[in-house]
């Protein structure tokens, strides 16, 4: 027996880079089970594919823009219409200019961002951990030889990372509707970030388990990391806590030059 759907869902976003808490974040805030809190989410990807149908000729054939635009305007309350839990957090990109755009234009209600922040060596340095101990991860799985150009790959301008960071750049220029939080701060003080994460929502605490975490699945559905290789999303056992990385000691010289400086 299925879960009635909700009504009058609360809608939130997560804007983050990856390996900057973002599995973390949704497994802990899915304890809750007023709230979904998304690993991924095609919503944008969707709205976007919908709104570049405006310049196909098929379209312009025939220039109906009421009837795509009432398309539009439904996308993220028809996505998640089944979905019993009443607060959705979804994670995608959409403080990046072109999707604010998009979403102020077709979102007809006020939305609030939380934005994950981590320090972007420590963002490579996860990363070089992760596909160094598994073959599989997807930087494996090209002509790459070197640290270097497999970081640089990963720092691609059309790829997942920039995305996030100019949607994180964005995010400072609307920060009345956006709340920030610190990987460091979230690790090390988890109670106090999620207090002030749930006031920011506007919704009463609820009583979060922080001495051992699950791995995220929402709506019987986890992660398939196939798709990008094995453990990409693998949670640490054990309490939620700062671990050390010793791969921050073997960052390449020529990408700290060239990304080192990038603060939030």
């Amino acid at each position: 027996m299925t879960s009635e759907p909700k009504k009058n869902k609360q809608l939130l976003f997560l804007v983050a880079q990856p390996r900057s808490g973002n599995t973390l974040f949704a497994s802990i805030m899915n304890q809750n089970p007023e709230i979904a809190a998304t690993p991924n989410s095609i919503t944008l990807e969707i709205m976007k594919d919908l709104f570049l149908l405006k310049q196909t000729d098929v379209f312009l054939n025939y220039p109906d823009h009421k009837s795509l635009d009432n398309v539009l305007d439904v996308v993220y309350d028809t996505y998640y219409k089944d979905w019993p839990q009443r607060i959705i957090i979804d994670r995608g990109p959409v403080m990046t200019p072109g999707n604010f755009q998009l979403m102020q234009k077709h979102y007809k209600r006020p939305f609030k961002c939380i934005v994950l922040l981590r320090d972007l060596m420590d963002v490579l340095a996860s990363y070089m951990q992760w596909y160094t101990e598994n073959p599989d991860a997807f930087p494996n799985r090209y002509n790459l030889n070197t640290d270097e150009e497999k970081l640089s790959m990963i720092m691609n301008k059309d790829g997942a990372v920039a995305k996030d960071l100019e949607a994180i750049k964005n995010a400072y220029q609307h920060s009345d509707i956006c709340h920030f939080v610190k990987y460091d701060d979230m690790v090390t003080n988890p109670e106090q970030e999620f207090r002030k994460i749930y006031e920011f929502m506007g919704e009463p605490y609820f009583n979060h388990r922080f001495d051992r975490v699950d791995q995220v699945n929402v709506n019987g559905l986890s992660y398939d990391d196939k798709v990008v290789g094995n453990n990409m999303h693998k949670l640490f056992d054990g309490p939620v806590r700062k671990v050390y990385n010793p791969y921050i000691e073997k960052i390449p010289e020529r990408i700290r030059e060239k990304y080192g400086h990038i603060r939030f």
